[in-house]
């Protein structure tokens, strides 16, 4: 499965949400909630985030930016 750029998806092997940036070859390729370093994932390993995913990993970023551990 290939999600549409800009969608959310989760990489079932580390269970990360992230932002689809592009599909560069064989891999989908995704950025952390709230920006940083992109990976790539096998698209075999790889499904579109649901809701309540993607607030979790918006509430979590939210609270690790205001103890000041990410920018």
């Amino acid at each position: 499965m290939k999600p549409p750029i800009g969608s959310y998806a989760v990489d079932l092997s580390t269970g990360q949400v992230g932002r689809v940036m592009g599909h560069e070859g064989p891999y989908v390729q995704l950025r952390p909630f709230g920006g940083g370093r992109e990976w790539d994932c096998a698209p075999e390993t790889v499904r579109e985030a649901t809701t309540s995913e993607r607030l979790r990993a918006a509430t979590a970023y939210a609270n690790a930016r205001s103890r000041g551990e990410v920018p």
